[in-house]
């Protein structure tokens, strides 16, 4: 049986250490997380705080590799050299952000047009870090051909694992993921592939992986934020989760409290709270009545009220 291995994909402002501790302390299913994309520096030192995210003792659950963006060898080498003292042996190329303020400096989606740059970044860089790499990319940024110009170049390195976002760049994340695009990728790359793109419930899964019966490695992201039981459902099955309210609550109170210890005044944490309720609600049968109250808060004394009633009294759990 081909192992199922879950991965929790970046996604910047949300998978943070804070949250990536609290999830493990509460969920179960994920095998490790890649980190938030961290950018290259063009100074001598990096600070800490930069690298904040990242740093062994703001990690103590799941195994986590560093995202590095950036099209610069020498940055990119200095941060993963960092990285590597700090004891990571792998750290992530990201080839697959797609917004335009990155992509139009020819960073992340933006350097999949220009497959000889790339070709001479991993000339430069491979030889010179200690860590293993791996890449995350998208199947093109303007057309989805492009990853077939990239994959031979990719094969000509020791590069861990290639995880594929069947969207181009400028689809950002709207669209229908192109599978026939990535089902093509798959027998021409001599490297692991990993699938992330639109996990978002149980039966999207077994699509997937009735589809791409070779494929072992997944990413979920979106998903795992509108239901953190996702990785349980995709492991053990859908019978497996008992009490979902009451344990959606205690994860939702301690990230809460863990923001408030955080974040100063009261308005950055009800921001910070109304961002993940852009995914929670969608867990929830009648989610969508709270979450359009939840948008208009803008006090903690309203917040604590409006979301306190719906979780304990209110809430009904979606079964799909």
């Amino acid at each position: 049986m081909i192992p199922l291995i879950l991965t929790l994909a970046p996604l910047r402002g949300f998978t943070n250490a804070l949250y990536r501790n609290l999830y493990s302390a509460h969920f179960q299913g994920i095998d490790s997380a890649i980190s938030p994309f961290i950018t290259t520096l063009s100074a001598k030192q990096v600070n800490r705080s930069h690298i904040r995210d990242i740093l062994p003792e703001n990690n103590h659950s799941m195994p986590v590799v560093p995202q590095i963006i950036g099209n610069d060898p020498a940055g990119f080498i200095q941060l993963a050299t960092r990285f590597h003292d700090l004891g990571y042996k792998t750290v992530n190329w990201n080839l697959g952000c797609p917004a335009p303020m990155v992509a139009n400096k020819h960073r992340g989606s933006g350097l999949l047009p220009h497959p000889e740059r790339i070709a001479a970044f991993l000339d430069h860089v491979i030889p010179r870090i200690s860590a293993r790499l791996s890449i995350k990319t998208r199947i093109g940024r303007i057309k989805k051909e492009e990853i077939f110009d990239l994959i031979p170049i990719f094969n000509q390195y020791p590069i861990e694992e290639l995880i594929i976002h069947p969207r181009t760049g400028i689809q950002m994340y709207s669209g229908e993921v192109d599978l026939t695009t990535f089902g093509e990728c798959l027998p021409l790359s001599n490297i692991p592939v990993a699938y992330n793109g639109d996990i978002l419930d149980y039966d999207s899964f077994v699509r997937l992986k009735e589809r791409f019966k070779s494929v072992s490695r997944w990413l979920v992201g979106r998903g795992v934020l509108s239901n953190p039981f996702l990785p349980e459902l995709l492991r053990y099955g859908k019978e497996t989760i008992h009490q979902p309210v009451e344990r959606f609550k205690k994860f939702h109170d301690d990230l809460f409290d863990a923001y408030r210890a955080e974040l100063s005044g009261q308005s950055h944490l009800v921001d910070k709270m109304k961002s993940y309720w852009l995914y929670f609600f969608r867990a929830f049968e009648n989610g969508e009545s709270v979450f359009k109250k939840v948008k208009k808060v803008s006090t903690l004394k309203k917040y604590d009220e409006i979301v306190g009633r719906f979780l304990a009294e209110e809430a009904t759990w979606h079964q799909g």
